[in-house]
């Protein structure tokens, strides 16, 4: 019987170490995974990481445990599906998460750069999902390598992306973009461009001035904002003051190209609000329905 590993770390390591919390579940080394009923809790049990079902394929990725239904927040290697009806489990051993794929060969390991050995992991409360090393300091984070959406306490910094699913059901890579440029304008545009320029975006901040050292932050009480890396406070999206830290806050860059911040109350079983959104035009995307196109909203 032959095993067939692919690790799970698509980025590399961001410089600025944690120590580890106080009060996280940690994942021993050797623990694993499987996809029937099994997952990775955070330790008020909000959030959860493991295998979740598309469709008739198995994807990787963290969720809200206990908002039904189920939002997806981060996937591993989005782009790489693997069939319901394998014979897998996720694997945590001192080189990382690995996938292991019973009985199959010919699959080549995906991008395995961390530098450190592994000590444990933790599904954290904020909904980031961490690596130790034996000093407890973090030496990779899910926070680092955002997916489609970005949650309160996490930070986009200068050069990522975040970038659109396919749609709220196939959370591989989509048609739209949103950039935190170096040049410090938080920009929208359609994904997978040859030639990222001006005349694609649809969206900004037009802080284009502001230097090469700005990150989008959210705070815990639902407010987006952009600062730089000496706490310079460069400009307010999101304007709202009647939002509350009663609430857990996504910002998502959804499937139609529109970046919205949702809201959902933790003390009602509520559905998520929308408290902000970039467009109220669903045809401003570009590219919605081809980049030569021409869209008209249908109500």
């Amino acid at each position: 019987m032959s095993a067939t590993f692919l690790f799970l770390l698509p980025f590399t390591i961001f410089s600025i170490f944690e120590a580890a919390q106080p009060g996280t579940s940690n994942i021993s080394l050797g623990s694993s995974l499987y996809p029937n009923n099994s997952h990775w809790l955070s330790n008020s049990g909000q959030f959860a990481f493991g295998f979740y079902r598309e469709s008739n394929n198995l994807a990787i990725g963290i969720w809200f445990k206990k908002i039904q239904p189920q939002t997806i927040i981060w996937t591993a290697n989005r782009d790489v599906k693997l069939p319901s009806s394998e014979d897998v489990k996720l694997h945590l051993s001192g080189e990382g998460i690995s996938v292991i794929l019973q009985d199959k060969q010919g699959l080549s390991p995906l991008i395995s750069n961390i530098t450190e050995s592994v000590a444990w992991a933790s599904m954290l409360d904020s909904g980031n999902f961490v690596f130790y090393n034996s000093n407890a300091k973090i030496i990779w984070q899910s926070f680092d390598a955002p997916t489609d959406t970005i949650l309160s306490g996490q930070r986009l910094l200068a050069g990522r992306n975040l970038v659109s699913s396919i749609s709220t059901t196939n959370h591989a890579t989509g048609r739209f973009q949103l950039s935190m440029q170096r040049d410090g304008n938080l920009v929208q545009y359609p994904a997978n461009l040859l030639l990222v320029t001006a005349q694609y975006a649809y969206w900004n901040t037009e802080t284009f001035t502001a230097g090469d050292n700005v990150s989008l932050n959210l705070d815990h009480n639902g407010q987006l904002y952009l600062l730089n890396s000496t706490g310079f406070y460069i400009k307010n999206i999101t304007n709202q003051t009647h939002l509350s830290d009663n609430h857990v806050y996504r910002l998502t860059i959804d499937s139609d190209g529109i970046l919205r911040l949702y809201s959902h109350s933790l003390t009602q079983n509520d559905s998520w609000s929308i408290e902000y959104s970039s467009s109220s035009n669903k045809c401003d995307p570009l590219g919605l329905c081809g980049l030569n196109a021409y869209c008209v909203p249908i109500e």
